[in-house]
């Protein structure tokens, strides 16, 4: 089993720390690196404005554990300081994940992300409708109010495409292992297996700013 696969098999039992289930979490000490992070061995350059540092969750439409820890995520960005550039990558460890990375991309090109965004967890997750096909994704931004034709223009674009790309090439950077993930800086990568739970991660997050920050 290749890697992508793996990650993708191995994706339900990260929920089990990724939840925070009794017994799992960490104590509320200072993370170490290799235990609650990891540090690249390469640098990735970062896509953000400059002077400020760059968070990206790595995420999947598809998985339980991106649907869980939405709402703690878009909580906790509500709080972010002003140097601080957040955006979410789709990642794509199989073929059949790009359709899910262009509904992602489309939506931000057309500015529906914070409006539509938790509305595709709730599709798939709560009304069990799987929304992983082009025809599925079609009928469901039209049910929710998106220019069906102008959702489809820009889905199937190239700029779509090309920012695609861009989310698996900075997946393979990031050594991204499961989702959710979070990368910090160019520099640094989290997980629920790694924090211990999701609450966590947004703490190690925090930490990692905060040393990002030391050495502008």
């Amino acid at each position: 089993m290749n890697r992508r696969e793996f990650t993708v098999a191995t994706g339900v039992t990260l929920g089990a720390a990724a939840l925070g289930l009794p017994g799992l979490a960490l104590a509320q000490s200072k993370p170490e690196d290799g235990k609650q992070y990891r540090s690249l061995d390469k640098r990735v350059p970062s896509d953000a404005p400059a002077g400020r540092i760059e968070v990206i969750e790595f995420f999947w439409y598809s998985c339980p554990h991106c649907n869980a820890f939405e709402p703690k995520l878009t909580a906790w960005t509500k709080k972010l300081p002003p140097d601080v550039y957040f955006h979410r990558v789709p990642v794509a460890f199989r073929d059949d994940f790009v359709p899910q990375q262009r509904l992602y991309y489309a939506l931000e090109t057309m500015g529906k992300v914070d409006e539509v965004h938790a509305k595709v967890f709730d599709e798939i997750h709560n009304k069990r409708q799987p929304t992983n096909r082009e025809d599925l994704i079609l009928a469901f931004v039209e049910k929710n109010g998106v220019d069906r034709a102008r959702f489809q223009e820009i889905y199937n674009s190239f700029s779509v495409q090309a920012k695609a790309r861009r989310a698996k090439q900075l997946q393979d950077q990031y050594e991204v292992q499961g989702v959710p993930s979070m990368g910090v800086a160019g520099r640094y990568i989290t997980d629920g297996d790694m924090a211990g739970n999701m609450d966590r991660v947004l703490q190690v997050v925090d930490y990692l700013v905060a040393e990002a920050r030391k050495s502008k």
